[in-house]
């Protein structure tokens, strides 16, 4: 429940006269033409060019944030007051124009996109209008209903999967496993899927917790209830310390290397990053 003249946890949902509605729609921090694999998408129109935009706010609080001044730190709230505005019609057209620099559409990411949705709907129509695609960069904290929204305008995710435990999504994270699982479950009905996994070290580096993680992944399923986990891209990231988490040293490389072999043995694309 958020008060009247509230922001919510997010900080970009208000209350204003009972109604709650994105204080974010259509302010824009971050624009860049940016190559698809960066998302990260390795399996979806391999060597093109999206144009990558971001707002402000998020529902979750990694405390290693590599987003932090416009996700969730106080710097993050003074974006909707500074950072410029653009109608979705301004944003597509952008889109458009870019076309001749290998731009294939526009990915929404840098903050979460999903506290922002109805920007992310009413842009993502024009741009298939335009016959280009869609694509969200998201942690998959959001209800059902809004994935039923976004699916008919969503070509392709990358979702993170922070984790498989319920105490670190709840204690570090403030968030919940069970809701990522459903969206993540969704999804893959829906349009082409990659995951990540950001390993942390003492949180989520066991070689139980990878095992659990891509047998998850290996029995997610279609539309038509066939399993197709195992063509699921997961990329597996190596942390760095920073923002309020730099207690702890960078992931071992070589323990990157360990944990992507073992998703192997359940997956068939399996990728590193920041390595």
């Amino acid at each position: 429940m958020i008060p009247e003249g509230s922001a919510g946890f997010c900080g970009a949902r208000i209350n204003a006269g009972g109604r709650i509605s994105a204080a974010n729609y259509g302010c824009i921090t971050s624009l860049a033409l940016d190559p698809i694999e960066k998302k990260p998408l390795n399996r979806f129109h391999p060597g093109s060019m999206i144009l990558s935009v971001g707002s402000y706010g998020c529902n979750l609080r990694c405390p290693f944030c590599q987003n932090s001044d416009i996700s969730w730190s106080d710097r993050a709230y003074e974006y909707a007051v500074e950072a410029d505005r653009l109608s979705p019609e301004e944003l597509a057209d952008i889109a458009i124009r870019t076309r001749d620099k290998g731009n294939i559409g526009v990915a929404f990411t840098y903050n979460e996109p999903l506290i922002g949705y109805e920007f992310v709907r009413d842009t993502a129509a024009l741009i298939h209008k335009a016959g280009m695609v869609n694509v969200l960069v998201t942690n998959g904290m959001a209800d059902l209903s809004v994935l039923e929204e976004l699916g008919p305008y969503i070509d392709a995710m990358n979702i993170d999967l922070k984790g498989f435990t319920e105490r670190y999504y709840r204690d570090v994270l403030k968030g919940d496993l069970d809701m990522v699982r459903a969206f993540i479950e969704g999804a893959v009905r829906l349009c082409h899927v990659e995951l990540t996994t950001l390993i942390v070290p003492k949180e989520n580096d066991s070689e139980e917790e990878m095992r659990s993680i891509a047998s998850y992944i290996r029995n997610l399923k279609d539309s038509a209830g066939h399993i197709i986990g195992e063509d699921i891209p997961l990329h597996i990231s190596r942390f760095f310390p920073q923002f309020n988490m730099t207690d702890r040293p960078a992931t071992d490389v070589a323990h990157i290397y360990h944990l992507a072999d073992v998703a192997r043995e359940y997956l068939r694309y399996v990728y590193t990053g920041n390595c």
